[in-house]
């Protein structure tokens, strides 16, 4: 019954992690998406030499999603689940579940929150064209937080990884 946990093997317990993780990291990274681009958007009505300048503003919440594919990846590659060959018992696929929600739920909240801050930064460059630089700190402090969790998730399914001898 080792390979069970809950009813759920320790395979599905690993994709599930690795799903929640993608999934929640691409909703905060539409959202923020959104969230962002409907101020640019209104910017770059009024003027549009300023497209170059706002791009960055609106993308940057993009990045979430793209570190919850990386851990989903991960979850494929490091339990050998692409390959067919995983033996991973129901407490170890939890393990890596729980190993994948850092980077699920802060790729989810700070997706919507780079967003908000994206936005608020697009009025820095709607009103002074010359400090986008200075804008773009902005939203590239709450990244710091997604960066942070990616770099925690990783470091677990690591471990996890050596522990379980895959």
């Amino acid at each position: 019954m080792s390979d069970l946990f809950w009813g759920i093997s320790g395979i599905n317990w690993a994709l599930f992690g690795g799903g929640v993780a993608a999934v929640l990291g691409g909703v905060g990274s539409a959202i923020g998406i959104t969230i962002a681009s409907a101020t640019v958007s209104g910017i770059v009505t009024e003027d549009g030499e300023k497209f170059g300048k706002l791009l960055p503003l609106a993308a940057m919440p993009s990045t979430q999603g793209i570190y919850g594919f990386i851990a989903a990846v991960l979850v494929l590659i490091f339990f050998n689940i692409l390959g067919g060959d995983s033996a991973l018992t129901g407490p170890q696929g939890f393990a890596v579940f729980l190993a994948c929600l850092p980077v699920a739920f802060l790729g989810m909240f700070t997706g919507i929150y780079q967003g908000k801050t994206g936005a608020a930064a697009a009025g820095i460059v709607a009103r002074r064209s010359e400090d986008s630089g200075k804008a773009l700190i902005f939203p590239a402090l709450v990244e710091t937080y997604a960066v942070f969790a990616l770099i925690v998730t990783v470091l677990m399914m690591t471990a996890l990884q050596a522990t379980f001898g895959g």
